[in-house]
């Protein structure tokens, strides 16, 4: 009788919600027991517990109550077991309990979603750097900004601004604040759940649900934190269907007032192949970013690091690294790292010749780095113009040819940031830079002699 009463209920909750609303929310659920005036429905994820006893609760109360008066209590819970076969041998022999919580969400009342287990967390982000702390990144000019709003969303116990966006080039210290985050909150208030992983594994994770059909699951486990952390967002650039589905994720966390942190190369404005609506919403909190690295920054990093492993390194080499590794502060910490291995492996104590000799490839490699300066005076000679032209406000083709060609170059072959190579060609904005790196690529496409004239300009840079 029961089994037969709840296919009249299904049936005409589908024909009040539509085929489509059924299908995702209602045709998953099991009937699991009846005793006592109570029904016990089944759902396989929380989230979409929560949903439907929020959603469409009341009206099956109200309909099982029109069909069996007895009916007091509708009872949703998570469960993944088969429907209940025999549901008037439930009281005598009840299923093995599959309530994952004492306090299950009711019809009339749906409690929140229970919070994922540290364990389920960590299993599901990436694991945290344990070096990456607040207390171990040393600050200043190029980032102090960035580091001051990293801490205030550790500390603040409500949301200031959301999404916190930090951006900057390689290896400045996007990934350390990230983790410097995660750390100070689960170190200061571990009841809050935090999420940190990259864009590409947000991506892979949602290709794998897609595959298996089990979107809902996704959707919970990233909907029920109250902090998420995604680095490098900017990988699921022209990822229509990541992108659409991280959208969402977002609106549904902001609308929840849960925070939001989230990293990349570029800043939001800048991020190629995003869409309008996603690019507008990461620019809707913060955006700090983080500047290439000072010689006083690398020395304060070199002396940090030494101290850190305990190692006894002369001033003189310090100050060598910081005048010669400037490309970023992995690179610097790597060839320190080569430095002070090969003094207690070999058993020699640390000079500045033995440095020389030890990072011969790296110091060659970081001599033979190209300049800005250097890519508009070969470019000014080659176009036979003169190379105050490439900093000048003169915008006639003869002239700005040349300069969008050394702006390209600039691009491809440094590591300097489009507002940094804005600023060298005359303090123009980043946009003007954009416009140029894409005039150039069009060119080389669609004029063979163009394409060979900057190709030819690679290679003398480049030898």
């Amino acid at each position: 009788m029961i089994s037969a009463e709840w296919d009249k209920i299904k049936g005409r909750l589908r024909d009040e919600v539509g085929d489509a609303a059924y299908r995702s929310w209602l045709r998953p659920i099991t009937l699991h027991q009846v005793t006592d005036g109570e029904v016990r429905l089944g759902l396989p994820t929380r989230f979409m517990r929560d949903w439907v006893a929020t959603h469409y609760g009341e009206r099956i109360r109200a309909l099982w109550g029109s069909e069996n008066p007895t009916v007091r209590v509708i009872d949703i819970i998570v469960a993944n077991g088969r429907s209940l076969q025999n549901p008037a041998l439930a009281a005598a022999n009840p299923p093995p309990a599959a309530a994952p919580a004492p306090a299950r969400p009711r019809v009339v009342n749906a409690t929140p979603c229970a919070a994922a287990p540290a364990s389920e967390q960590d299993e599901l982000g990436a694991q945290l750097d344990p070096r990456f702390t607040f207390k171990n990144f040393v600050v200043g000019k190029p980032n102090e900004f960035a580091h001051a709003a990293a801490q205030r969303v550790a500390e603040a116990t409500a949301v200031s601004f959301n999404p916190l966006f930090l951006y900057g080039g390689v290896g400045l210290g996007k990934t350390h604040l990230m983790h410097a985050i995660a750390h100070h909150i689960r170190e200061h208030n571990p009841a809050r759940r935090v999420l940190y992983l990259s864009a590409e594994k947000f991506m892979y994770r949602f290709i794998r649900a897609l595959r298996s059909q089990d979107t809902m699951s996704f959707k919970e486990q990233f909907r029920s934190v109250d902090v998420l952390m995604v680095d490098d967002v900017q990988f699921i650039a022209g990822k229509d269907a990541t992108q659409e589905e991280f959208f969402h994720t977002f609106n549904a966390l902001v609308d929840q007032g849960r925070q939001i942190v989230i990293s990349a190369d570029k800043s939001p404005s800048d991020l190629e192949g995003m869409e309008d609506r996603l690019r507008s919403r990461l620019n809707s909190g913060l955006v700090a970013d983080l500047h290439a690295t000072t010689y006083e920054l690398r020395l304060g990093i070199l002396h940090s690091k030494a101290e850190q492993m305990g190692a006894a390194v002369p001033q003189k080499v310090m100050e060598f690294l910081a005048h010669k590794i400037v490309s970023n502060v992995r690179e610097l910490e790597g060839a320190l790292n080569r430095v002070i291995a090969h003094s207690q492996l070999v058993g020699r104590a640390i000079t500045l010749e033995s440095t020389q000799d030890v990072l011969h490839d790296l110091l060659k490699a970081s001599d033979r780095r190209i300049t800005i300066e250097e890519i508009q005076k070969r470019v000014a000679e080659h176009f036979n113009i003169k190379l105050a032209e490439m900093s000048s406000a003169r915008r006639s083709r003869q002239v700005a040819r040349p300069r969008q060609v050394a702006m390209y170059l600039a691009k491809q072959l440094t590591s300097r940031s489009l507002p940094e190579i804005g600023r060298k060609f005359g303090g123009r904005d980043h946009t003007t830079v954009m416009h140029a790196v894409k005039k150039v690529e069009e060119l080389r496409s669609s004029d063979q002699g163009f394409s060979e004239d900057v190709e030819l300009l690679r290679r003398m840079l480049q030898g």
